[in-house]
């Protein structure tokens, strides 16, 4: 399903009234040496079609199971790298599928070109970790350490991972300001990227955890596109979302040295009152969390598209 990025609701992302060959030459690069052939080996596929199937139908599961573990024996080795491996993490994403994450507004700071910079032209976005600026900028962003990964899958062809698909995610820093757009930060780009998603339709990030402003929860926007040489086209985005934090561990970040401002803030906002997040609670967006504020912060969150 295409989208615009024009969003369903308004944003108050308002934290402050206030490089080099492209992207292109990067994901041409990447994108040559990587082959998106190979969705799923027998055992990857046996779970996604096993858990796909209505529960109580052992005849269909099994029949599906067999189909499937023919099919990848009678296929070519391939790669061992390109091919999904079945993981608890995977299997629960295909169990839970079934509801499109819901579309939200990618608000004034997405830096995509829609509304100002395009930090999608620049050499050096497609990376893992977002903490620090690249190209010609240097600044790192401080904060509480914060692992995130979201697991893709297609709603129209059974919950299929999307291996191959591309993410660009970005949030504030621990000040609650936006690179490229804050007045002191137009110069930096940090806490921005984009990955390509691997055999089981997932992207990783290391980041920092993002404070909390004025009139938001504590969240972090993401764009979902077909494939990585999408991620320049205007209006071929598939999905527009964001990922609301749990309060229990904004809580505990929050108590933290550097993240003073978030405390004011946190009390002024709940989900519910969120222009974003508020119309159902975030059911569909909330991350799931573990770790703490000592040792950093793991998140996940299954985007069905």
């Amino acid at each position: 399903m295409n989208t615009s990025r024009t969003p369903r609701q308004s944003d108050s992302d308002q934290p402050h009234p206030d490089h080099d060959r492209g992207l292109e030459f990067d994901l041409n690069t990447l994108v040559s040496r990587r082959s998106l052939g190979l969705f799923l080996g027998a055992g990857g596929a046996a779970a996604a079609l096993a858990a796909c199937t209505p529960a109580g139908n052992t005849s269909a599961t099994s029949s599906a199971t067999s189909t499937a573990t023919a099919a990848a024996s009678s296929s070519a080795a391939g790669s061992a790298t390109d091919a999904a491996t079945t993981t608890p993490t995977l299997t629960r994403a295909i169990a839970e599928c079934g509801v499109e994450i819901p579309q939200e507004t990618a608000g004034p700071y997405p830096g995509d070109g829609s509304n100002g910079p395009n930090v999608l032209e620049a050499s050096g976005v497609v990376r893992r970790d977002i903490t620090s600026s690249f190209g010609t900028a240097s600044a790192k962003a401080e904060g509480v350490p914060l692992t995130f990964t979201l697991t893709l899958l297609d709603d129209a062809n059974g919950c299929t991972p999307m291996a191959g698909a591309a993410v660009y995610a970005w949030h504030c820093d621990r000040d609650g300001k936006y690179s490229m757009y804050d007045s002191s930060l137009k110069s930096e780009n940090y806490l921005r990227g984009v990955q390509e998603a691997d055999a089981n339709g997932q992207v990783t990030f290391t980041s920092i955890f993002p404070g909390a402003y004025s009139g938001r929860w504590p969240h972090i926007h993401f764009e979902v596109f077909e494939a990585m040489n999408n991620a320049t086209a205007a209006g071929q985005v598939l999905a527009v979302s964001q990922i609301a934090l749990p309060q229990a561990a904004c809580d505990d970040v929050y108590a933290t040295p550097g993240y003073e401002r978030s405390i004011t803030n946190m009390t002024r906002t709940t989900l519910k009152s969120d222009n974003v997040f508020g119309d159902d609670g975030g059911i569909y967006q909330l991350a799931t969390m573990t770790g703490s504020a000592a040792t950093g912060y793991t998140a996940g969150l299954n985007v069905t598209v």
